[in-house]
């Protein structure tokens, strides 16, 4: 039910405001000690650990029998299992990308305090989207996130590639929310609200072959499509992910497009489950050319960067087989798929990072030759990322696609869960064209890796948490399951 608002609402938003008050803190730092290297960097990682202590507070009671969602300030801010979810993911992912940047930022030369204001700030963008419970709070939120992610992308600002990165990704970003802000104005112009119940409500009680509601969902369904790196709205993706410094490009793969299917799912499923049968067709040729162009695509690439980037379109492609499956089995399928690829894909860019030297950029895929030789232990993680991206046992890539796979035949889309799986046996031939160069090549006479801590510490991470929930995803798929009922209500 939607309240009004009082001062007391602001506790709820706790998690964000004690993120957005470290990044302030981070951002003073950087201009008043900018040489001092640490302290930047470890107010950052606590102000997302103590974020997370602060969301696990909210979340115990919603995880108590019979506990209901919370909802605040008069209904545009929602703090339920759902949202709990998608936060987890996303200070996972800004976790993960700190470790990565320690190093990586001085090598490559980046400013560091506005880096990690920035990242955090983006955060915080991505926090508000999972809790939107109107298309005003997660349009806000989408902007706050992508608008930090349009500087990031142009860090490197010495370098013409990380410039190039910047300004496609803000064209393009521009032009996408101006497509949203119009299938928001028109579902607002035909229902008269903003929050999703009453939306839905409302469209309830509507001719549903209404010209003007299919236009909105089309609408909606191309700006989202961009924020999530959908075919045919992932043409920026290649170069971005190419030019923008490999930490940022970590960042966009993961949390990012984590953020574009919380989006996603709350919109269509909170705001129009009545024209289910309609976005559902058009997600279902969405899932097979995203899947498969992002796989065929992929097998052509020489540069590393790139290969992933075609990987991600590939993996949402994926995704959205479980929303075209619908129901409590392929939604829950999507947000379990949602934290397997996080580990999985955070690892595999964390790699990139650990060949970064200052000879040696390790953006392509020839730059690993000879790590099984070189660097046993280094390259058995890579190894797992692979078989993890692939779908193979034990890793949580397979677990992940399993259940997405049987959601789809489940719910009668037999077809495409045969095309996913074909297109998986395409993506085998670039993953393990990788590993081949890793252990069939011979090593160069000085094959150097970074000596990090912090990124070691990342990418060990990044491997027990694909092997964890590959061998045991029992308690993961459980949390995905309780994060998806209030949603479906």
């Amino acid at each position: 039910m939607m309240g009004t608002y009082n001062p007391a609402d602001v506790l709820h938003a706790l998690p964000e405001v004690f993120l957005s008050v470290v990044a302030i803190v981070v951002l003073i730092l950087s201009f008043a000690a900018p040489k001092q290297r640490g302290w930047i960097e470890t107010v950052s990682i606590i102000g997302v650990v103590g974020t997370g202590i602060l969301l696990v507070r909210a979340a115990v009671p919603l995880f108590e029998p019979g506990a209901a969602a919370v909802s605040v300030f008069s209904g545009s801010y929602l703090v339920d299992k759902f949202a709990i979810f998608f936060k987890v993911v996303f200070l996972l992912a800004t976790l993960l990308v700190i470790l990565m940047s320690i190093d990586y930022l001085p090598l490559v030369g980046a400013p560091i305090g506005e880096f990690y204001a920035i990242l955090l700030f983006s955060t915080v963008g991505m926090m508000f989207i999972a809790s939107g419970g109107n298309l005003l709070t997660l349009y806000i939120g989408l902007e706050t996130m992508s608008i930090s992610l349009y500087i990031l992308c142009g860090f490197l600002k010495q370098e013409k590639k990380s410039n190039e990165a910047a300004l496609k990704y803000l064209l393009m970003g521009a032009f996408s929310s101006g497509v949203i802000l119009y299938g928001i104005s028109l579902l607002y112009g035909l229902t008269g609200a903003l929050g999703f119940k009453e939306i839905a409500a409302t469209i309830a009680t509507m001719d549903l072959g209404n010209p003007a509601l299919l236009v909105a969902m089309v609408m909606l369904t191309a700006g989202f499509g961009f924020k999530i790196a959908a075919v045919p709205f992932h043409m920026y993706v290649p170069d971005v992910y190419e030019g923008a410094p490999t930490t940022v490009t970590a960042f966009l793969a993961v949390a990012s497009e984590a953020a574009g299917v919380a989006a996603l799912l709350r919109v269509f499923l909170g705001a129009m489950p009545h024209i289910q049968v309609d976005w559902t067709i058009m997600f279902w040729i969405l899932s097979v050319l995203t899947m498969t162009i992002g796989n065929v695509v992929a097998m052509a690439q020489q540069n590393i960067k790139r290969m992933l980037a075609y990987s991600s379109i590939a993996h949402i492609g994926y995704i959205l087989i479980g929303f075209v499956a619908g129901a409590k089995l392929g939604i829950s399928a999507v947000l379990f798929y949602v934290l397997v690829y996080a580990f999985m894909t955070a690892g595999a860019f964390a790699m990139v990072i650990l060949l970064r030297t200052e000879t040696v950029k390790g953006d392509l895929i020839e730059d690993f030759a000879g790590l099984g030789q070189a660097k046993p232990i280094a390259a058995a993680a890579m190894l797992v990322f692979l078989l993890s991206l692939t779908g193979i046992p034990p890793t949580a890539g397979f677990v992940g696609k399993f259940y997405i796979f049987g959601a789809a035949i489940k719910a009668g889309y037999v077809w495409l869960a045969l095309i996913a799986v074909i297109n998986t046996a395409i993506s085998l031939f670039y993953y393990m064209r990788v590993a081949m160069v890793m252990y069939m090549r011979e090593p160069p006479k000085a094959l150097v890796v970074s000596p990090s801590r912090p990124l070691h510490v990342a990418v060990a991470f990044a491997v027990l948490g694909t092997l964890i929930i590959g061998i045991y995803p029992g308690p993961f798929l459980e949390f995905a399951q309780a994060s998806i009922l209030g949603l479906l209500q």
